[in-house]
């Protein structure tokens, strides 16, 4: 079998059997975007690795070295914040070609450092090595949280709503304008999903907000899209779930450019991944007050965009007519997806 036929998520299944048991300070392992290991009676660290391949992740011709920067530290914070963690300290790790102009690298690590700094990290070790191509960038962030405001995968609870920050699909839509870039759109539209997909925000004052408050039960980041990223909460807590497509969060941007390549808004929501929005899940009756608060603080919108349903119940999608169809894992998986920079 090659693993183009398994998918990413069973070889991670594969390779977790074949290795030993942890030791006694691993709270989550292999399987999971954050390792979590106890360092004392109060504190969890934070452990998370993520790598920027150039042709499957990012094409040259089509993002600044600042942008691939900031972008390759911003999706390695966004997995600790949805820990509830805080980061602390990168590590970088370059294959670079030796025709790379220093210029580049220098760009990178401008980006680096911003963002990191932006969120109270540091860059304090690394490796280069020499590559005949493509780049890549890998990045090995540390980071930590309170054992009382740890989030995890794992306990969602049938009754529970679904929530997401901000908004859904315009980083698929920004891709769609980097490998389309005649679509007719406004000048402040362009930029914002541009930047959604080029530099995305991790939502880590956000997941402060709800880690501190100690409501929502499950939590993690969207990075392969909403319809399969739900299904990890599904499958950590042992319930089903019922999303409503028509409530799903679509800007204006983004219905723009779903419209013009032909596509329905929710399903641009629901699919596109590399949002690194939020989604948790909390009980009915404190999710209004939780989104509130986090908006109160961070200026960031939160939207209820589902249920948390029995196990036996299944998963599923209500769609804006009122038809209910199976929910399936339509993100991205690195060996059954082409590259992100070139299937929208």
């Amino acid at each position: 079998m090659k693993i183009s036929s398994l998918g990413e998520f069973p070889l991670i299944d594969r390779v977790a059997r074949r290795l030993p048991p942890y030791r006694g300070d691993v709270r989550v392992g292999v399987g999971d975007d954050v390792a979590v290991l106890q360092i004392d009676d109060h504190m969890y660290q934070l452990a998370t690795c993520d790598i920027q391949v150039e042709g499957s992740h990012f094409l040259r011709s089509a993002i600044t070295p600042y942008q691939l920067g900031r972008k390759a530290a911003a999706i390695n914070i966004s997995d600790i914040a949805a820990k509830g963690g805080e980061p602390q300290h990168l590590f970088i790790s370059l294959a670079l070609p030796l025709d790379t102009d220093v210029t580049w690298v220098d760009g990178l690590y401008d980006g680096l450092r911003e963002e990191a700094e932006r969120y109270g990290a540091d860059i304090v070790g690394g490796n280069m090595a020499r590559t005949d191509g493509p780049i890549v960038v890998d990045v090995f962030l540390l980071g930590q949280v309170r054992q009382d405001e740890l989030l995890l995968r794992s306990g969602a609870r049938p009754g529970d709503l679904v929530l997401v920050t901000g908004w859904l699909g315009d980083s698929s839509a920004g891709l769609a304008l980097v490998l389309n870039p005649d679509i007719a759109i406004g000048k402040g539209q362009r930029e914002q999903l541009l930047a959604a997909h080029l530099t995305p925000t991790p939502r880590v004052r956000e997941a402060r907000v709800i880690a501190e408050r100690k409501q929502a039960t499950a939590m993690l980041d969207l990075s392969d899209g909403l319809s399969s990223d739900i299904g990890h909460i599904c499958d950590e807590s042992s319930v089903g779930v019922r999303l409503w497509a028509d409530r799903l969060p679509v800007s204006a941007a983004a219905r723009h450019v779903a419209d013009s390549i032909g596509q329905a808004n929710w399903a641009l929501a629901l699919k596109g991944g590399e949002d690194y929005e939020l989604c948790f899940t909390a009980p009915r009756g404190v999710a209004q007050d939780l989104a509130a608060a986090v908006e109160e603080a961070t200026g960031t919108g939160v939207t209820p965009v589902g249920e948390i349903l029995p196990e036996e119940e299944g998963r599923w999608v209500q769609l804006p007519d009122g038809r209910e169809i199976p929910l399936r894992p339509e993100g991205w998986d690195h060996f059954r997806t082409g590259g992100k920079e070139t299937e929208p």
